[in-house]
């Protein structure tokens, strides 16, 4: 057990966590089941979602993450209270997508058990027995007990076995058969199926002169196994049977091996391998889980040049001891460019040679070959590297029987049927860290201040940073500048990366000429589309197939590496390979299959865009684009929480397609799309964001000449300007759309313009004029039963009240609005008209009701995610609380505001700022 200053994790039995001998109490089942998870995977990143999967199954409660957040802070004051903030005690680090327990694993019973079983594989004698006894000694009891049901750990069960089962053996090694024979006789019992236990007692019985016992123990666990499962029991044990008859089992000892070809195949290894802690970790532990009888089968893959061969050779030298028998190594040359795929029956000729079988005595028929390759490798402990692989049939022969040996492979495909036939397990190798990037260029080239910029050029992937350091290795009349300069330009960087016939041009183009016809069609099809993402339903819409037909290409394009799905649905390429995609699009389709892409990608923006802003916000504005595509290249859009997840996951693409547009000349589309879009910035606003959206949709309305289309972008612009509180421009932009909506003789146009012009008017504290405008407007409204705008004119008017300082009038009008705002839905607005009637009792000194209508108001916006108004909300109660004399309060809500404002608009930050410090020095003075 770890000493008494360090934590200890006991998975193998209750869970607990210890302090010395002392168990310290944690909690209930869930956070037991927090911390089994954790420990399970220690110094690994556990998702968030797994640990949600884990803890409930298919049916988490809504509270779900919450639930993990708090128990996990719970988890870090406990280890606290144990260590202190020693560096070296365990700590839960929050470490994206999830959390990680960094700790010795020897603090973990199960990793302990793990480290002692590989120790013993190198001991002998009673050293050996000694250390598998101790791991062995580990189990206290059923495995995670206390944890809910749905946490599972298989594999605990498999170790159990293995330990237990290799100390049994080491004890018959020494002779201990007397108490081997009491300890066995019960588990025999209990499970006459486990042959391997079975023969260890028939050896003891056997050993300690009683060999009838031993031949009488077979015979009842003989008839059992056929009358249960209609089969004889296992070859071993009857070849073990066989011998106890004949009196031929000698006593154990060491087993004189005759000398066999240790195969010692692996190509060299780069000298250094940057980075890939985490993958080198995964491959240890692959290894560990070999070595325990697991399943041992991994599959590196990852898209052209990330740098798979690298890795594994490197590990496999590091590691090569671990393989007495010998490495095989093969390059499968699955995407050689120069060379076609190698089939298995010249791999197995191979390996057969590498084996010691002679030339002439290799067999002719592959099933031949195969046969003797497995016989030969059949209980060695051997690692065979498979690389560059095309396909899982070119894999299939080459995998060793038994859980002696362990196979690795590499592939730019996933070979998801390994993960069925042969249990293997994969894992996907990403792009280096920008640190681990540059220091690959420097170990090349050597210490340059534009390393950074060259790594980030290469997309930080290994064989683009390799071919960098090359290029400034082998020619000093180039400098790293003009290197930049040549990758910054995204028209002549692929070629910049491209030495002869090698290359990431030429690595990519094998992975693309060997996709089918129609996948490689719908390849193309991305390149021609100008968003940083694809999902299933914009492919669906620009293929004019099924949306289940899209998600499956792009899901094949993964598993070829050729995309990523960066989270569900959304698949993005590497950036190297986005400019080998837009070659593509510009040299292999044709200038109106680049148009079409162009039109049906608009089209679907701006249909899925205005179905979503109808989920987040009354529309006042006649446009309607929500019929324009098929119902199935829709998303779900079921509520606000899902319309407001897709407008920021997509707003990357709706930019792009915008500035697409634009620069294609379709002024028309670009207008309408940027005024679909609006309404997300008017929920969720961010400055730089808005900024750039009306400024493209206000150059393209006057580009079309469509004065309507000037009109609705002229009062986003001014919308943009109340929200952040500027009054430069406002009131231009109100006055000019008034103009055109009344020469265009639209009634609801003037409505609309003339609240945009008193809320403008307010802004610039000309009271009077402002409430004349916004009453009208009301009154307007109310004439015309339009309930959207009239709670929009309401709600103007009680700010304008507010400021002006007719505090019940405004009251009034406030309250009125709040009441359309939640019979429409309008959470955005319900927030803003909550906050309105805080700083209204605030006003009016009553710090009650302030108080409440803030704390509503801060409530709503932050679930809703509304990062400004939340800002806005919290400002106004931090206020309150200074006015009731709570300053820590008042503190802690101001310094949350300044928080908001920081991430939405930094611009109005500096209010809030100077407001803090008051606060903090006015505090300070109270206290002294």
């Amino acid at each position: 057990m770890a000493g008494t200053d360090a934590a200890y994790f006991q998975l193998l039995g209750p869970v607990r966590l210890l302090d010395g001998d002392r168990a310290v109490p944690i909690g209930g089942p869930s956070v037991r089941g927090l911390l089994a998870l954790l420990a399970l995977e220690v110094n690994r990143v556990v998702s968030l979602d797994d640990i949600i999967d884990a803890l409930w199954g298919h049916d988490p409660p809504a509270t779900a993450k919450t639930i993990v957040q708090g128990n996990v802070s719970h988890l870090r004051r406990v280890l606290r209270s144990i260590q202190g903030d020693s560096d070296r005690g365990a700590k839960i680090l929050t470490a994206s997508p999830g959390y990680l327990l960094a700790a010795d694993p020897d603090s973990v019973d199960a990793h302990r058990a793990r480290n002692l079983l590989d120790l013993a594989t190198r001991a002998e004698g009673e050293q050996r027995a000694a250390l598998l006894a101790e791991a062995h000694a580990l189990w206290q009891g059923p495995v995670l007990a206390g944890v809910p049901d749905s946490v599972r750990a298989s594999e605990l069960e498999e170790l159990r076995l293995a330990v237990h089962g290799a100390r049994v053996d080491a004890d018959l090694e020494l002779g201990r058969y007397s108490s081997l024979i009491v300890e066995l006789s019960p588990i025999v019992r209990a499970n006459p199926f486990a042959e391997r236990t079975v023969a260890q007692l028939m050896r003891a019985l056997y050993h300690s002169g009683r060999r009838g016992d031993a031949l009488e123990l077979y015979q009842r666990v003989s008839h059992r196994v056929v009358d249960t499962l209609g089969i004889e029991p296992g070859s071993e044990l009857r070849e073990l049977h066989e011998r106890v008859l004949n009196d031929d089992l000698a006593a154990p000892v060491p087993a004189e091996v005759m000398p066999a070809p240790v195969a010692a195949q692996l190509p060299a290894a780069v000298p250094k391998l940057a980075g890939r802690d985490g993958d080198l970790a995964w491959l240890d532990d692959l290894l560990r889980r070999a070595e325990a009888g697991e399943s041992a089968v991994g599959v590196v893959t990852g898209t052209a040049g990330v740098g798979k061969s690298a890795l594994v050779v490197w590990w496999a030298h590091r590691v090569s001891r671990r393989f007495p028998d010998g490495i095989l190594f093969a390059s499968l040359r699955g995407f050689d460019p120069r060379h076609p795929p190698l089939e298995p029956a010249d791999l197995l000729t191979q390996f057969l040679l590498g084996l010691g079988v002679p030339a002439p005595e290799v067999p002719e028929q592959v099933h031949e070959r195969i046969a003797l390759y497995r016989s030969l490798i059949a209980g060695r402990r051997m690692l065979v590297l498979l690389d560059d692989a095309r396909t899982a049939d070119q894999v299939v022969p080459l995998i060793p029987p038994g859980s002696r040996s362990m196979t690795l492979v590499t592939s730019r495909a996933r070979l998801d049927g390994l993960a069925v036939s042969n249990t293997a397990r994969l894992r996907a190798l990403g792009t280096l860290a920008p640190h681990d990037a540059v220091r690959l260029i420097e170990e090349l080239a050597g210490p340059d201040p534009v390393n950074d910029r060259l790594a980030e050029l290469c997309g930080h992937l290994p064989l683009a940073l390799r071919i960098v350091g090359a290029r400034l290795a082998a020619s000093p009349q180039w400098t790293a500048d003009e290197l930049v300069g040549e990758l910054a330009n995204e028209r002549t960087r692929l070629a910049a990366l491209d030495v002869e016939d090698f290359g990431m041009r030429a690595a990519l183009d094998v992975s693309y000429r060997g996709l089918p016809p129609e996948l490689a069609e719908r390849f193309r099809l991305i390149g021609a589309l100008s968003c940083q993402t694809a999902g299933p339903h914009l492919l669906a819409t620009l293929c004019g197939i099924t949306t289940r037909e899209a998600r499956r290409t792009l899901r094949t394009l993964a598993a070829h590496s050729l995309l990523t799905e960066t989270a569900r649905d959304v698949f993005a390429p590497h950036d190297l390979v986005r400019l080998y995609l837009r070659e593509l699009a510009e040299t292999e389709l044709s200038e109106s299959e680049r148009h079409q892409v162009l039109t049906r990608s608009v089209r679907y923006y701006k249909a899925v865009a205005d179905r979503a802003r109808r989920r987040l916000l009354r529309i006042v504005d006649p446009l309607d684009f929500t019929k324009s595509i098929a119902a199935d290249c829709v998303p779900d859009l079921d509520g606000f929480d899902d319309a407001q997840y897709w407008f920021a996951k997509e707003w990357p693409n709706l930019i792009a397609i915008l500035e697409a547009a634009e620069a294609a000349g379709r002024h028309e589309d670009v207008w309408q799309l940027a005024r679909v879009a609006h309404t997300y910035q008017v929920v969720c606003p961010l400055w730089d964001e808005w900024t750039r959206l009306v400024g493209i949709g206000i150059q393209a309305a006057r580009a079309s000449g469509n004065e309507l289309g000037l009109c609705w972008m002229l009062i986003s612009r001014c919308a943009m300007s109340l929200t952040f509180e500027l009054p430069e421009g406002c009131l231009a932009d109100a006055e000019a759309a008034l103009e055109i909506a009344t020469a265009l003789g639209d009634g609801r146009l003037v409505t609309s313009a003339n609240i945009h012009l008193g809320s403008a008017l307010t802004l610039q504290g000309r009271y009077r004029e402002a409430l004349g405008r916004l009453r009208s407007a009301a009154a307007e409204a109310e004439r015309t039963n339009d309930l959207a705008l009239r709670g929009q004119a309401l709600n103007n008017c009680a700010e304008a009240e507010k400021r002006a300082g007719l505090y019940a009038e405004a009251i009034d009008h406030q309250l009125a609005s709040l009441e359309i705002d939640r019979r429409l839905g309008d959470d955005s607005y319900v927030g803003v008209s909550l906050n309105n009637l805080a700083e209204l009792h605030l006003a009016l000194g009553e710090l009650t009701d302030a108080e409440r209508y803030a704390w509503e108001s801060v409530e709503l916006t932050r679930s809703r995610q509304f990062t400004l108004q939340e800002g806005v909300s919290r400002l106004t109660l931090g206020r309150t609380l200074r006015a009731k004399g709570d300053h820590v309060q008042a503190r802690e809500q101001l310094e949350l505001a300044l928080g908001r404002y920081e991430q939405a608009n930094p611009q109005l930050a500096d209010e809030v700022r100077t407001e803090l410090r008051d606060l903090v020095v006015r505090s300070r003075l109270v206290d002294s």
